[in-house]
């Protein structure tokens, strides 16, 4: 489903702030694979998510999706094929639409647009037996603007949006990280429902060793832009924090330094 070669990204060429982001990254996802990705701040894991969804080109390698090289769209091409939620909760959504409106335009991704009146009713039926698959009684609030919604809230109906037109690839960037432990916790369970249930193929960033263990399939790590570590099945499900912190000492040559996961 995903194949991506040899792909490599620096920023700020040839001045004091010089970064490599990507070193030479090489990833083969197969359909129906969720893959939690971990690794410390300027790894290179965002970088690899903007870099699939088009956020910058890459300065070498290539981007396969489904048989479809994507590496040369441009962004707005390539959401026909994605589905992103981003960790601030504020970005998935239009604050100042309504729920059902949200879920209109997410409904039409990758469409042509038309002026037509209203909504009809049908459609807006589906929206609510959707949007009740959440379980949090929004579907009595369709016409609630979402920018009064909870964090929590918004992000679960940013995660429907994003799987509603089952794309071919679901990128999850830190979609919990904003939010307190037991939103998060539910968001989560929810990802994990959507993904199964369709069969989705995800790939997770995660701060949280626990969650990167505990959800998916697979789990990669990543140091410097590389990926460092790749594993998965019944392997990955015997995995402990501690196995992963050893790991990254191991292969790294240095420890895994940060605070937040170490916190998580």
């Amino acid at each position: 489903m995903l194949k991506i070669n040899g792909v490599y990204k620096t920023f700020n060429i040839g001045t004091v702030n010089e970064k490599k982001a990507l070193n030479g990254v090489d990833l083969n996802l197969k359909e129906g694979d969720f893959v939690t990705i971990i690794g410390g701040n300027g790894a290179g894991k965002s970088t690899l998510l903007n870099s699939i969804c088009g956020v910058f080109p890459v300065d070498k390698g290539s981007i396969v999706i489904d048989g479809t090289d994507i590496t040369k769209l441009p962004e707005h091409k390539r959401a026909s094929y994605l589905g992103r939620v981003f960790q601030d909760p504020m970005m998935g959504t239009a604050a100042d639409m309504q729920i059902a409106e949200n879920l209109s335009l997410a409904y039409r991704r990758g469409q042509k647009r038309r002026l037509k009146w209203a909504m009809p009713k049908k459609e807006l039926a589906m929206y609510k037996e959707m949007v009740a698959h959440l379980g949090l009684g929004l579907e009595e609030r369709m016409t609630t603007k979402v920018g009064l919604l909870s964090g929590g809230q918004r992000q679960a109906l940013t995660l429907l949006m994003a799987v509603m037109k089952r794309p071919r690839l679901l990128l999850l960037d830190e979609h919990t990280a904003a939010l307190d432990p037991k939103t998060a916790a539910t968001v989560l369970t929810l990802s994990q429902k959507f993904i199964d249930e369709d069969h989705l193929t995800a790939m997770m960033i995660t701060h949280n060793m626990k969650d990167a263990i505990n959800y998916g399939n697979r789990l990669i790590m990543m140091h410097e832009g590389r990926v460092i570590f790749n594993v998965e099945g019944e392997e990955k499900k015997k995995l402990t924090v501690e196995d992963l912190l050893k790991k990254f000492a191991d292969i790294s040559g240095s420890e895994f330094a940060n605070d937040r996961t170490l916190l998580n």
